[in-house]
Parts: structure tokens; sequence; C-alpha cells
């Protein structure tokens, strides 16, 4: 081609130092602040000659080739599309005029370090190592969907933007990274987009920022991540979406700041989560959803929860930190209103899990309180009952001290006042405290109750005792049925 034959001498200093992998550094002549426009231009590489280098430059025997440049300008359209490059390549600080294109393209290393590009088209690239845009600054978006990364993916403090929102930031849809993706400190102003992708290793996010508001800030659904997903003291504006997502470790967000009011926050719904660790942070601000979810550890810390938390068939192991039931009680009525009885089964289980029974309790009282605001007004007074007398059966105590004081009273009246005998002279000797306990309990005889009959207001008083006495038997006999049949 004529770029060979017409070389600048920055290009020649490329072109000579490729076959045996040198570096060429230009980002010395940068530090002189004497430098004029001619000389800023002695660093300038254009795009087809490196093109031209990596595809058909000869190579030198027992030398490995590899283009390393440090500190150039390159202009044009680096075309590599579809393109097969054995060598390494590293532009490390480089600025590019124009958008690189390596759709389809198959390289063996590409490190792309503090350099800064107006995008990337690099959709189905390839990579057998390791792919580096560490501190790369991106002002158009970067197209890496159904990528194949066989190493690592490094964008530690990488910054992404765009002029406009027509298209997510950076896009590793579909994308396949065979070890970690490591990118703490990672700042994407618009949307990233990571559905379908998948991870063998971890994924680093920490003290990133994702800020897309009124959108989705990060679009992770279905991910599979091998390992963690570490994402603490971590900002978003916009919506964090893991739908159908798969993390075998933990999903870490402790200190984060999860924002997007009026919508969801966080939607984890239909995941299998190893961990997740929301602890911490400020309050998130929007919903939280994690409805069908199987989650191995579940770590929520109340002061986290927003108004609207959506639990409904949520699966969860171990709920920690251990809080009393009084705690985590409220987040179950924050479900749009709905009664959801999985979700205080769940929570019942979580105590038990850790020999709380009496929190288990309390989550079971509170779900017969929440569900009979959904029954007819017949059931709803019938439910108050239960409540009153027996707390649903998990306060016998209290239908012992309804019986005690039924008894009393009963007792006290009759004993200033005798019924008369049905039959005189076949009557057995009268006992107050024994007559009102055959008017209390159904099922027990004592031979009083059959053997005197009251009159005016003790005749009452004995439907009274006999009527709240079956009450009281039947609540204690269903309250004591459902506590044996949940164990």
């Amino acid at each position: 081609m004529s770029e060979t034959n017409e070389l600048t001498p920055a290009e020649t200093r490329v072109w000579r130092a490729f076959p045996r992998g040198e570096s060429v550094d230009f980002s010395a002549e940068d530090e002189d602040p004497a430098l004029d426009e001619a000389r800023c231009a002695e660093r300038t590489v254009r795009a087809s000659v490196l093109r031209t280098l990596l595809l058909k430059a000869p190579q030198e025997e027992g030398e490995i080739a590899a283009l390393k440049v440090t500190g150039a300008r390159i202009t044009g359209v680096l075309d590599l599309k579809y393109a097969t490059i054995d060598a390494a390549v590293q532009l490390n600080h480089c600025r590019f005029d124009s958008v690189p294109d390596l759709y389809g393209a198959k390289l063996r290393q590409l490190d792309l370090s503090n350099s800064v590009l107006p995008g990337l088209a690099s959709a189905t690239l390839r990579v057998e190592g390791v792919l580096r845009m560490t501190d790369c600054r991106m002002r158009g978006p970067v197209r890496l969907g159904g990528a194949q990364i066989s190493g690592a993916l490094f964008m530690e403090r990488a910054r992404f933007t765009a002029l406009d929102d027509s298209e997510p930031v950076l896009q590793l849809n579909q994308a396949t990274v065979g070890d970690d993706l490591w990118a703490p400190e990672i700042r994407a102003h618009g949307q990233v987009r990571l559905t379908g992708a998948s991870v063998a290793g971890r994924i680093n996010v920490q003290d990133g920022e994702f800020d897309n508001p009124g959108g989705i800030a990060l679009d992770a659904q279905n991910l599979i991540v091998g390992a963690h997903i570490r994402a603490r003291c971590v900002r978003t504006r916009g919506r964090v979406e893991l739908r159908g997502s798969r993390i075998s470790g933990r999903l870490d967000l402790l200190h984060a700041h999860l924002s997007h009011p009026g919508d969801t926050a966080l939607r984890a719904s239909s995941c299998v989560i190893g961990e997740l660790w929301l602890r911490g942070g400020d309050r998130i601000e929007g919903a939280l959803n994690l409805r069908r979810s199987h989650i191995e550890i579940l770590t929520l810390e109340p002061e986290m929860l927003p108004e609207q938390v959506h639990l409904s068939n949520l699966r969860y192991t171990v709920l920690s930190p251990h809080e009393p039931a009084e705690r985590r009680l409220p987040m179950l009525e924050q479900d749009g209103g709905q009664y959801e009885p999985h979700s205080y089964e769940q929570l019942m289980a979580a105590y038990r899990h850790v020999g709380d029974d009496d929190a288990a309790r309390l989550v079971q009282l509170a779900k017969q309180r929440r569900r009979r605001t959904t029954l007819v007004w017949y059931g709803r007074l019938w439910g108050h009952v239960q409540d009153a007398t027996v707390g649903y059966g998990f306060r016998p105590l209290r239908a012992a001290g309804w019986l005690l004081s039924l008894m009393a009273m009963g007792s006290i009246a009759y004993g200033l006042h005798h019924p008369r005998p049905v039959k005189a002279g076949e009557a057995p000797d009268f006992n107050p405290v024994f007559y009102t306990l055959d008017l209390l309990l159904p099922i027990v005889d004592f031979g009083q109750g059959s053997a005197f009959a009251p009159e005016g207001w003790y005749q009452w008083l004995s439907y009274v005792l006999i009527i709240t006495g079956w009450i009281l038997a039947t609540t204690i006999v269903t309250g004591v049925t459902r506590t044996v049949s949940r164990q």
C-alpha cells in the first residue's frame, strides 16, 4: 500500500519496532511545554498504517512481533473488521480521532489502557488473552455485545459517556468472559448492558457509579456469574435490573446507594443467588423487588429497606442480621398492600432455623391478623374473637386468664345467690366453683350444672358463661391444631 512507501518518522519508528515486539513511547514528548504544532504532529500515526502493519508486516525469525505504542495520536479509522491478528496489540495513552472497527476480529491480546476514544465498535470480538481498558475515556458507545474474552476484562477507573442516550454507553450483552470482570471505580453516564453475559470468575465494580436517571442504569438480566459480584459503595441513579440472573457466590451491596425514585431501584426477581448483602448503605430510593428468587443467605438491614418491598415467593434459608420479629414484620406489609402468606411462612421458617421460636410465633400471629383483613365481615368478627381470647392459639396463657376471670366472677355471683335445685331432695350439695366450671367447660361434668336452675339475671349469666366457654374451647382447639400442624 502507498502508506508503507510514505511513512512519517513516527510511523517508521512503529514499523521498525513491531517485528521485534519493542515499545515505542511518544508520551515523553508531551511533557515539553514548548512543543509547537509541528512537533506534536511527530507523534501522529495513521490508523491505516497500523492496519497494514498488523495484517501484512514481515516477521523476524526468532522474534515475537507485537504492536506496543504509547502516547500516539491515531488518525482515521482503525479497521480490523473480521481480521485475525496473531500479535499482541497495546495502544496505551493514545488518542483516537475515529471509532476503531473491530467487529468480528480475533486478537491475541488487546490493551487500550489510559487511551481516549470516541467509541469502540467491537461486537463479536474474540480475544484469546485479556482485554484491558483501564483508565480509558470512552466518549461514545462501546459495543462489545457477543464478545468472547478467554482471559479477564479490566476496566478499572474507566469512563463511559455518549453524546446522546440512543443506545447504552457500554454493551456487553451476550458477552463471555473466561476470568474476572475487573472494573472498580468505573463511571458510566448512560446505560450499561450486561444482559445474557457470562463471567466465569468475579465481577468487581466497587466504588463504581452508574448514572442514568429515569431509565435503566445497569441492565444485567440473565447474567451468569461463577463467583461473586463485589459492588460495595456503588452508587446508581436509575434501575439496577438483575431479573433471572444466576450468581453462584454473593452479591455484595454493602454501603451501596441505590436510587430510582418513583420506580424500582433494584429488581433481582427470579434470581438464584448464593448470598445477597444489603447492609450499611443509605435507604434505597425506589422499590426493592426480590420476587420468586432463591437466596441461600439473605443479609438485609431494615434501615436500608424502602417504602415498597416485593417479596412474594422469595425463598431464603438464613436471614441476617438476627433482628426481633417486630423489626422484620413491616417489610411484609410493604408489598403494595397485598396479602402474601408465603412471605410470612418464609420469615417464620428463618426464625425457626436459628431456634427463635418466640419470634416465629409472633410472625404467625401477624400472618393471621393480616389474613383477617381479607375476609368478609363475619370472618373478621370471628378472627377478632380468636385474637382477643387466645391470640389465634399462639397465646394460650391468655385463654387461661379468661377462664380464671370468668370462673371467679361466676363463683362469687353464685356463691352469694345459690340457684334453686331442679329436684329438691335429690340435688347434691351446691358448690359455686364447680357449678361455674360445669357452665364454662363443655366437655366436663361435675354434676352441678344439670342439678340447679338459676333464675332472673343469674340465668342470663349462665348463658353468657356457656357461650363464652364454647368460644374459648373452640378457639383453643383451633389454635392448638394450627400450631401442631406447623411443627
